[in-house]
């Protein structure tokens, strides 16, 4: 089983950066599927980036490709959204997630997952 925590969230203006970060509990971090979802207010879940099981493959939403970009440091167990050029569309809680499974594509579909973490707010300013 693996615990995950974000951070990093917050207000920003438009056209700003933030960096979150998700930190995972466990040894066999880097056997996890990892991925970054979003939920706006009255609206469901959605899927923003994500990498396969070996970390070799990424994937994006199109709302969010050249802006965001998913990478990980196995041997801190974290996995990062770096998010530019933020628009007040991106505001939403962000959630990072974990599925205990080699997929060989990244994972884009929430049930998916496995272990989700408690999420870190993001507001944009326009």
């Amino acid at each position: 089983q693996v615990q995950l925590v974000e951070s990093g969230g917050g207000l920003v203006q438009a056209g700003g950066s933030l960096r979150l970060s998700c930190a995972a509990s466990g040894r066999t971090f880097r056997r996890y599927s990892m991925g970054w979802f979003r939920q706006a207010p009255g609206k469901e879940r959605d899927f923003v980036a994500a990498f396969s099981w070996s970390g070799s493959s990424t994937s994006y939403a199109d709302s969010v490709k050249g802006r965001f970009t998913i990478s990980r440091d196995n041997a801190k167990n974290t996995v990062y959204l770096q998010m530019n050029s933020l628009k007040p569309e991106d505001t939403a809680v962000y959630y990072c997630a974990a599925a205990n499974r080699v997929a060989v594509t990244p994972l884009s579909i929430d049930r998916e997952y496995d272990y989700w973490g408690q999420g870190t707010q993001v507001s944009v300013s326009s």
